[in-house]
């Protein structure tokens, strides 16, 4: 259905990653009157957000609103407390899109009938227009519903739609976690340059800028991402020495192996 203000975008939940896409949204060109935020207790700037932005906002799913668009942006946890008052809220029309790890969309449809239905993984980068998405679309929605989920979701980067629901499990593992990942990075590299007698303040500023540094040259390239480790790796040099014992046989590889298995466990076992 059309989005209007008495069939909006309704967004459940405006934490960091539903404020995040909100204001994207509104960033992007969305009317702030044909959307609806859902929240019983968003903090203080939120809230001020949202009135200078001329959005709506309710602590519980009102009367008499069909949403056309049901983003929910809540924690996994508390999914089966959250879902079943947002029922009044879908139509035939609406599609809904969850951003909470691991919850299946029969776990959805259990609590809100059925309905068209999106899963989707961004991550936190998408804070900073920089995120990545991961998306899979039920059989139910149709290829309009799918643009508009999908032009709502490139405000924060790139959506990538996978072919199984399962896949979306792994997606939460390689970049919906992802970014913690980076960040344990930037901690290591600072702390081994701490142990060889840096000052702990300047060690991280190197690491922290290192690997931001890293990424934009990793975003603008258009090289692969082993081309441009290629690049900086001089035969038998200082970056050759320590790449010897970083990508060893039971070294880095093995060890993401590792991490990246028990994330898409552990998202395997939210949603069951």
């Amino acid at each position: 259905m059309p989005v209007s203000a008495q069939n909006p975008i309704v967004l459940v939940g405006a934490g960091n990653m539903g404020g995040a896409m909100l204001f994207g949204w509104l960033k992007n060109g969305v009317s702030p009157e044909n959307v609806l935020v859902i929240d019983p207790a968003p903090s203080e700037a939120t809230k001020g957000r949202l009135a200078e932005a001329g959005v709506r906002h309710a602590t519980q799913a009102p009367a008499g609103i069909v949403a056309s668009i049901l983003f929910i942006a809540v924690k996994p946890q508390v999914m089966d407390a959250v879902l079943p008052p947002l029922q009044g809220l879908v139509g035939s029309g609406t599609v809904v899109v969850s951003v909470a790890a691991g919850k299946t969309l029969r776990s959805i449809e259990n609590a809100l009938g059925e309905a068209g239905m999106v899963r989707a993984m961004p991550n936190t980068p998408a804070m900073v227009g920089r995120g990545v998405t991961g998306a899979f679309a039920n059989a139910r929605v149709s290829a309009e519903q799918k643009q508009s989920v999908h032009d709502l979701l490139k405000v924060s980067g790139p959506v990538e739609w996978v072919a199984t629901e399962a896949d979306i499990d792994s997606v939460t593992a390689v970049s919906g976690s992802g970014p913690a990942y980076v960040f344990y990075l930037v901690e290591c590299m600072a702390e081994a340059g701490r142990k060889l007698g840096l000052p702990a303040d300047l060690a991280m500023r190197l690491a922290r800028e290192t690997v931001a540094g890293a990424g934009e040259l990793l975003h603008q390239s258009t090289e692969e991402a082993a081309q441009l480790r290629k690049n900086v790796t001089s035969p038998g040099g200082t970056t050759a020495a320590a790449l010897s014992v970083l990508m060893a046989d039971d070294a880095m590889q093995p060890l993401f192996d590792r991490a990246i298995e028990a994330a898409r466990t552990r998202a395997q076992e939210l949603g069951s």
